[in-house]
Parts: structure tokens; C-alpha cells; sequence
């Protein structure tokens, strides 16, 4: 801990500590108004760096002063790990503040600090490993729906949960931490560094000695390898500068040994290891006609390398470093998609290359990708992961789904714009989009209703979402509403001609109360249903508006996700696949709504749910009016499971009434 963070902490404490001492002093029936000042403070000093670990020593003194008192927490060996979970998630500032400190008591136990009757140092440590084996969110930092909408309450528990996880070490977790890596890999997102940082502790903790003799969980060395040794050159981490003077002397046997192995670490993890770049950065010079093989290419990937074959090499040239090291993901991905065949985008892509960047791009990208290397190559490694990797996009802990969604959508179908919009916010600092005929400009409107915007984000995003979020608060705004949800003009300006004119929504407006809920299901399911539809697929990807709900079915908030086909699965059940852009799309939505992200036919960074059970969660949707088939046709019992599903979670406080009441129409995001 440097200076200045123990001058951050220093004051917190001390103010703790004063209500502590009022709270210790104070006579019996005055403690309860003492309480409320020291819970303000702790939750102070744990949000703090290092702040768990000195409320940790100071554990038998609040615990003494009564701080549990009248609790659940006054019995530390009766409580359930199981029920924390949903304290954090549920409970308040104040009751997420007091598990907080419950579990650093126990902490204090574990470790011998804190002598208590009734809990050993033994039941102390057992119940702080399941505790964290129940809380993976907060000790991996998942970012869902819901910890977006906690907000401050998840901060203080993953401070808190991953101050605890580093004090008893992760050695039962470690399977845990695997099967979670591999899981968030599979879908293929394009911001990795939360999961480069989990495999690195996971190297640390599999290859410390103290380790020596434990046993590496199924899947940790493939993992660990495939960014620190994923070739037989870089089997023991020589180092890049070690490995890139190596390369000079292998003949060309040893360099197309190297290539496959780089080639198939990275196809099978969907991570890519600075070894990798440096491999590619060689060959471009010394052995071009080894990319291919470096690329892991297809007959299909390999056609357009062949044919965009020298700005495939710009491209290397400028955006693959080892810093860079994950575009070459977005790279093979990009030529297997054939989106250097798209009209407009190779000579996009040759404007991207050269594109001079405003000083607000530049900090903005300097301030998050750092200044190793210039600002517009890691613009343009960005590029080239998003335009690779359009279901990879992520929105991050911001509320900024439908600016993620669009650009998702415009990179799976529309590249060619997508790279206008790029090349406007990165040159020009403001892009240009059109409502209802009226020109709009993102330069001169103020921040939308994001505000600012985080910084873990891909640098396209990086640059591109602070513009398409105040031009779609602008056009929000700007909707003449007219008792309906303004979603029925923004999104098919705002995504492009592709979004269906027809437009449905299950709540009325002005009440938020369900409306002609039954109509709504017959209508999605007589456009999307392939046996009520005739069969028809989606032909272009189309924007729907979910009610999100916890893993207790319980309301959470209107998401925006894109709708990109419905089929059969391998046993015949009809699913809809989406895109979610939120940062793991595999969630518990309560009542056995468990959304699948691999198993069930899902590409790379897609999820699927029976489409019953994603109807129930739907609101919104987009149609085209011209292809409805008759709703008519769809069977009653269809229709009632799945608004019985509705009805039972996030509608059950939106029942239709028949009365004046009002409440407010659903937010844009």
C-alpha cells in the first residue's frame, strides 16, 4: 500500500473507530441510535483498498460492542452460507454492510485473531469457502444485470469477498475458477483482460511451491499455457525478447511447428498469447507464406487472405504487437466471416489504417490501453476484434445496451457503416445520424443518459458508445411519443432499415400495467415461431426489449438484446438465439429460466432459451407488418404457459387494473 492510499484509509478509520467508541459506551437502550453511524462508516472504510483488512482486526471489537446484536449475524454458528448470496444481492446498504462484517469476523476466527465461543478457527474457515464458492460473482467480478442495478452494494462485496478469497487462499476454488474461465471463453468475448487476470492467479496459485503437491483441476494447464506457453518454443516463458531471438534460428520445420501449435492454443481457448503476436510479426517479414498456417485458416478464411492478401499485412503490421495480442482472434475470425468481400469495407479498413484520431480519442484510448504503443493501433486492433467478433462486444458495468447492441448489429450486418461511424467519432469527435428526416449530431449534444462512460470497454467501444449514447438520447427525447413507447421510432432509425416497421410492447405506457398480454405472445410466436410461421426464418437480426429478472424471478430492469434466429436444437426443441451484450450471457432468471450459452446449438456469443421461456421474459419486439402469419393459429395452451411464466415474474406487480393510477412508462435502457 503506497502513502497515499494509507492517507485515504487513515480518516475512515479513525471515524469508524469514533463510532465505535460511542457505540461501545453508550448504555443498552441508546445503541440503536449509534448503529446507523458506525454501519455508515464500515461501509466507508470497505470500499476502500486495504479497508477489509483493517475492519478484520478490529473484529472482536465490534462484534463485542453489539454491532450483530439482535441479529441473524448475533448467531455466527448458525448462519447458512447458502443465504448470503442473497443478502448481498437483495438486502440493503446497511444489511450488505453488516454480512460484510460478519464474514471478516469469521475471517478473524480462521486466522486466529478473534477467540469466540461456539465457532472454531476450523467452522470459521468452512464457512468462508462456501460462502465464496457461492458468491463466484463477486470474488471473478461477473457483471450481470443485476450487480449493474445493485450498483454500490456490489462493490463493497467483491472489495470485501475478494480481500477474504486472498487471505484463505483460492486452493478450493480452484475447480470453481476453471470451469467459470472456460465458460465465459466459450463465448468468445472480445474484452478479455478480466479473464487474462483470472488466469494469471490461476497460474500463480497452480505453479507457487507451496502448491507443489496439490492437484491442477482439468483444464487449468491448457488455460495457463495457451497465454504464457502455447508453442514448444515458449514452453518455459522465455520471455518475448527471449522467443523473438529464437525465431531467427529455427529453420522452417520448427517454424510451421510453432505456427500450428500458436494456431491451435488459440482456436481452442479464444485466448491469444503475446508469443503468438510475436510469432505472426516474424513470419510477416520472414515467412509470409506461413500466416496462413499461424492464422489457423479454413479454405474460406484462407480465400480472403488470399485475395486482400496486402492489407491483411497492414493490418499485421500496424495492429499486432504481444500488447495487442488478442486481435489475431478478431483477425481469423474477420477473414472467416468473408467481410473483406463486403462492399466498402476493405477500403474502409485502408482509411482506418492512416485515420488521425482527436486528442479526446486519443486520451481516452491512452487513458485505458495505455501508451505502449500509439492510440490508433490499438483503434485499429479493436476494429479488427469487433468486426471478427460482432456477438464479442460487451457493454460493460454501463448501462449502455443499446448502443453495444447496435454496434453489434451493424458489424454482423452492416460493417461498412459501422466503420463510418468509427472513423467519424475517432477523427471528427462526432458522428452524424438522421431521426424522422432531421440531421443529428452527436458533437453538439450533451452526455447522454449513460453519463460517463467506464473504461471497460474494447477501444472501438471506447470511442464509438459515449457518441451513439447521447444520439440516442437525443432521439429519445425527440420522439413524438404520443402515449406509446418511444421505442417505436428510435430503434428503427437508430439500428438502420433492417429493424421490422411492426412494433409490439406488452405493457401500456402510461400505466406500466400488462396490456393485451396474450395478443403479444401470439403475435411474436406467429412471426418467430417456425411451426406458426410458416417456417419463416429470421432473415436480418432484429432488436427485442427484455424484462430481466433475478434468479428469484424477481423484476430487475428492461435490457436491449438482438433476436438473430429460431431453430430446432439437437433434440428438437425450438430455441431462440440471441445476442446479449451484457458480459456473460449465460444467467439464472428464475423459475428454471436458465439461459444456455453452449450445448444446445449456440455459436460463439450466442445464448438460446426454449422460446416459451423467452417469450416470458420478452416486452418489446420488432416485426415486419407484411410477413405476420395468422396469430389465430397458435394453441391457447402455447399462449398460456408462457404468460403464465410472465405473470409469475417480472409481470406479477403489472397486472392489468382498471383504474386512473399511474406509473411510469418503462426507461429507454
Amino acid at each position: 500500500m503506497n502513502e497515499s492510499q494509507a492517507e485515504d484509509l487513515d480518516q475512515p478509520v479513525e471515524r469508524f473507530t469514533e463510532a465505535l467508541e460511542r457505540l461501545e459506551q453508550a448504555p443498552g437502550f441508546a445503541r440503536a441510535r449509534h448503529l446507523p453511524r458506525v454501519l455508515d462508516t464500515a461501509e466507508r472504510v470497505l470500499r476502500r483498498p486495504r479497508g477489509p483488512a483493517a475492519l478484520t482486526g478490529l473484529a472482536h471489537r465490534f462484534d463485542a460492542a453489539g454491532v450483530f446484536a439482535g441479529s441473524d449475524w448475533d448467531q455466527p454458528e448458525r448462519l447458512q452460507a447458502a443465504f448470503v448470496p442473497q443478502t448481498l444481492n437483495e438486502g440493503d446498504r446497511w444489511s450488505a454492510t453488516l454480512e460484510c462484517l460478519s464474514e471478516l469476523r469469521l475471517l478473524a476466527i480462521a486466522e486466529g485473531r478473534y477467540v469466540r465461543p461456539g465457532v472454531s478457527a476450523e467452522q470459521a474457515g468452512h464457512h468462508l469457502r462456501e460462502v465464496l464458492a457461492f458468491c463466484l460473482d463477486y470474488v471473478f467480478e461477473r457483471h450481470t444485470e443485476a450487480s449493474r442495478a445493485r450498483g454500490a452494494t456490489t462493490e463493497l462485496a467483491r472489495n470485501v469477498l475478494q480481500f477474504i478469497a486472498e487471505s484463505i487462499g483460492y486452493d478450493n476454488l480452484l475447480e470453481q475458477l476453471v470451469e467459470e474461465i472456460w465458460r465465459l471463453l466459450r463465448q468468445r468475448p472480445i474484452h478479455v483482460a478480466p479473464i487474462h487476470a483470472m488466469v494469471t492467479k490461476l497460474s500463480v496459485i497452480c505453479y507457487d511451491p507451496e502448491h507443489a503437491g496439490s492437484r491442477m483441476p482439468v483444464g487449468a494447464e491448457r488455460l495457463i499455457s495457451s497465454l504464457y506457453s502455447p508453442s514448444p518454443a515458449s514452453r518455459d516463458d522465455p520471455g518475448i525478447d527471449a522467443y523473438a531471438e529464437s525465431l531467427t534460428a529455427m529453420d522452417a520445420s520448427r517454424l510451421q511447428e510453432e505456427a500450428n501449435a500458436c494456431a491451435r492454443s488459440m482456436l481452442d481457448t479464444g485466448l491469444v498469447s503475446p508469443y503468438h503476436a510475436s510469432l505472426v510479426r516474424f513470419l510477416l517479414t520472414e515467412n509470409p507464406e506461413l500466416l496462413r498456417t499461424a492464422l489457423g485458416l479454413s479454405s474460406t478464411g484462407l480465400d480472403s487472405y488470399l485475395t486482400y492478401r496486402e492489407l491483411v499485412h497492414a493490418l499485421i503490421d500496424k495492429a499486432v504487437h504481444p500488447e495487442t495480442c488478442q486481435c489475431l482472434y478478431g483477425l481469423t475470425a474477420l477473414l472467416e466471416r468473408a467481410v473483406l468481400h463486403v462492399p466498402g469495407v476493405a477500403s474502409s479498413l485502408w482509411r482506418q489504417i492512416n485515420l488521425p484520431l482527436t486528442e479526446n480519442a486519443k486520451g481516452r484510448l491512452a487513458s485505458v490501453c495505455g501508451t505502449r504503443h500509439p492510440p490508433d493501433v490499438h483503434l485499429l486492433a479493436g476494429t479488427i476484434s469487433v468486426l471478427g467478433q460482432p456477438l464479442g462486444i460487451g457493454q460493460g458495468d454501463n448501462p449502455t445496451c443499446q448502443s453495444a447492441r447496435a454496434m453489434s448489429m451493424w458489424a454482423y450486418s452492416d460493417p461498412d457503416y459501422l466503420l463510418q461511424l468509427l472513423a467519424w467519432a475517432g477523427r471528427d469527435d462526432g458522428i452524424l445520424m438522421t431521426f424522422h428526416d432531421r440531421q443529428i449530431s452527436s458533437a453538439f449534444l450533451p452526455e447522454g443518459g449513460a453519463g460517463q462512460i467506464g473504461s471497460d470497454l474494447d477501444p472501438v467501444s471506447l470511442v464509438l458508445v459515449p457518441h451513439l449514447d447521447r444520439v440516442y438520447a437525443e432521439m429519445s427525447r425527440l420522439a413524438d411519443t404520443a402515449g406509446n413507447d418511444p421505442h417505436i421510432h428510435v430503434n428503427p432509425e437508430f439500428h438502420g432499415w433492417r429493424v421490422g416497421r411492426g412494433f409490439a410492447i406488452a405493457v401500456d405506457v402510461a400505466s406500466g400495467k400488462l396490456k393485451d398480454y396474450d395478443d403479444f405472445v401470439r403475435l411474436f410466436y406467429a412471426c418467430y415461431h417456425p411451426a406458426y410461421s410458416w417456417g419463416h426464418p429470421v432473415i436480418h437480426p432484429q432488436p427485442v426489449g427484455l424484462a430481466v429478472t433475478d434468479a428469484m424471478a424477481r423484476f430487475i430492469g428492461w435490457h436491449a438484446i438482438t433476436l438473430l434466429r429460431v431453430a430446432l436444437d439437437q433434440t428438437g426443441e425450438t430455441r431462440a438465439y440471441f445476442y446479449n451484450p451484457n458480459n456473460d450471457s449465460g444467467q439464472n432468471w428464475g423459475h428454471d429460466v436458465v439461459v444456455s450459452t453452449e450445448g444446445h446449438g449456440e455459436l460463439a456469443g450466442e445464448s438460446s432459451l426454449p422460446i416459451s421461456q423467452f417469450t416470458s421474459r420478452l416486452y418489446l419486439f420488432h416485426y415486419d407488418p407484411l410477413e405476420v402469419w395468422d396469430p389465430e393459429n397458435v394453441p391457447q395452451a402455447e399462449v398460456d404457459a408462457v404468460t403464465e411464466l410472465g405473470r409469475a415474474s417480472w409481470a406479477a406487480d403489472r397486472l392489468p387494473v382498471y383504474d386512473s393510477a399511474f406509473v411510469a412508462a418503462p426507461p429507454a435502457d
